[in-house]
């Protein structure tokens, strides 16, 4: 696929991923995620509580709870639970993954990570690209 071409729909994807970060009932932060092969929308996720939990993601003083998902996390989990695999194919999010979910995202088979603003702490981002995976920040989704 011609660079041009692949940026057109990386920012794409991107933009679905931002708004299905809209979904999230977290205050502080919304955060989406698309999981696309062989150019289908296989998987997507947002940030929040595990199923069954109540829809809150902070705690009284505005810090998230311990238990809540991460957007990448909760893409990865819907396809454990499908008949589809992540097996070389790329993820949409709107930040760059924390460490924990790097391993996540190595682990499942995951070859490319397109996000859109970069977290606090880039270990999760310096992790997949020590493990062989391509990460691409687009800051811009303008045409």
């Amino acid at each position: 696929m011609k660079a041009e071409k692949k940026e057109k729909y990386d920012k794409a994807y991107l933009r679905i991923a931002k708004e299905w970060g809209k979904l999230s009932y977290c205050e502080r932060k919304q955060v989406g995620a698309i999981i696309v092969k062989d150019k289908m929308i296989i998987s997507d996720g947002f940030n929040g509580t595990p199923s069954g939990f109540e829809n809150c993601c902070e705690d009284e003083a505005h810090f998230t709870k311990w238990y809540v998902l991460h957007a990448e996390a909760n893409a990865i989990s819907k396809v454990a639970r499908s008949t589809q695999s992540c097996e070389d194919a790329t993820l949409y999010i709107t930040l760059s993954p924390c460490k924990d979910c790097s391993k996540l995202i190595h682990q499942s088979g995951i070859k490319r990570v397109v996000y859109l603003e970069e977290y606090k702490d880039t270990s999760g981002v310096d992790f997949l690209i020590k493990a062989g995976i391509e990460v691409t920040l687009i800051n811009n989704l303008d045409e």
